[in-house]
């Protein structure tokens, strides 16, 4: 290995141990549901983003099973060759119609989604105004698209109104897009999604929800922009499919000339094979699920009021999620490693997240209970937390 190299690998390294930043990356053995075994110990899952614990349905193994033995292992070549098969198809139109929109188009992974989508639409002399705590991959399509990027704060409507009368007003760029997550992934937050459309109207700002955090959870599982009823009004909805849906890859929905366009200038479809058949007949079977019933949407959030009361009790700050996403909030980066480990070391696997994932000083560790756990098992998590929290005087 070339000197420089090795030199810059170990002065890093280091310098994530020593500020409690480095993050071990832990094997699961066999499946991820509501109870997973890692060094060969059973613990109760509280990082997992299986929303609806679909990552282990039956009848989803069954038809991905099906598609392997119809159409093989792979899609053989990109979307736009001849890798696009009927399932491709299928699965597309059952999101449109999910979603409420005309078009959806499908790719590899939710963050292939907005590093081909942002792109295709924002260049050099756009602008684009972007909540301060948007996701790591609408930043990274932000800055390959060569536009401008404006940051907003946080869910605050009178500033996006201030920055996009600037942007507008100034002459500067062609075009201005407002983009925001849905649910902001780290404090379970959701967009005030009405205000901000009522100032992207007054100052036609083309409008973009990543909504990889509220798909299955938010709308009775249609998401954040149906959850408000603005299907009309925003004009691009990306999400992922590997989260509430249980499988792997992500999706633009929105008009069909969007689509069509997309299907011509988004360079992850271009360039990325397509989804596998046993991945697509799965996910098709998923949206199905969402479509004919709430059961799995109401259990997840039955679920996720009764963890968030629990650890609220115990007197954890739990920030202030509005959705089943439930961070304890450390502060100090190291203690919150050493709480996760701690959990762990008692039975409960939840991930400490510390910078850059977030701020400096707001380490955490997120929860995030599924429709797949019982009322047991979380009380068994609560006592653990309570134990743990008591131990570090956290509690």
């Amino acid at each position: 290995m070339s000197k420089t190299l090795q030199e810059y690998l170990n002065n890093n390294l280091n310098e994530l141990k020593e500020n409690g930043l480095y993050n071990e990356i832990d094997v699961v053995e066999g499946a991820n549901g509501p109870v997973i075994n890692i060094d060969g110990k059973d613990l109760i899952n509280l990082s997992s983003n299986n929303y609806l614990g679909l990552a282990t349905d039956e009848d989803m193994k069954k038809v991905a099973k099906e598609a392997i033995d119809s159409h093989g292992v792979g899609a053989g070549a990109v979307r736009t060759i001849n890798g696009t098969m009927d399932l491709h198809r299928e699965l597309e139109e059952k999101l449109a119609k999910f979603k409420g929109t005309e078009s959806v188009i499908a790719l590899t992974s939710g963050f292939n989604a907005n590093q081909g989508a942002i792109p295709a639409i924002m260049k050099k002399g756009d602008a684009i105004l972007s909540d301060e705590l948007n996701h790591a991959s609408i930043i990274d399509g932000c800055r390959l698209s060569g536009a401008k990027i404006i940051r907003v704060n946080h869910n605050d409507p009178e500033d996006l109104r201030k920055k996009a009368k600037e942007a507008t007003e100034s002459g500067e760029y062609n075009k201005v897009m407002y983009i925001t997550d849905g649910v902001f992934s780290m404090d379970g937050d959701v967009v005030n999604l009405p205000e901000m459309i009522k100032v992207a109207k007054e100052f036609d700002l083309i409008t973009y929800v990543d909504d990889a955090h509220g798909s299955g959870v938010m709308g009775k599982g249609a998401g954040t922009v149906k959850h408000f009823g603005l299907e009309k009004e925003v004009d691009m909805q990306m999400g992922t499919l590997s989260k509430a849906i249980g499988v792997v890859g992500g999706y633009v929905a929105g008009s069909k000339d969007l689509v069509d366009y997309l299907k011509v200038a988004a360079r992850p479809f271009l360039f990325s094979t397509a989804l596998t058949p046993a991945d697509t007949a799965a996910i098709t079977k998923a949206v199905e699920k969402l479509m004919a019933s709430t059961e799995l949407h109401d259990k997840l959030w039955e679920n996720g009021d009764y963890l968030k009361q629990g650890l609220k009790d115990a007197g954890f700050d739990i920030g202030n999620s509005e959705t089943p996403i439930t961070p304890v909030i450390i502060g100090d980066e190291k203690k919150a490693q050493e709480f996760s480990r701690l959990l762990q070391e008692k039975g409960v696997y939840a991930k400490s997240i510390v910078f850059p994932t977030v701020p400096r000083g707001t380490g955490r560790v997120r929860n995030m209970p599924t429709a797949a756990h019982t009322k047991e098992m979380l009380d068994d998590a609560i006592e653990i937390y309570k134990e743990v929290g008591q131990e570090l005087g956290i509690i």
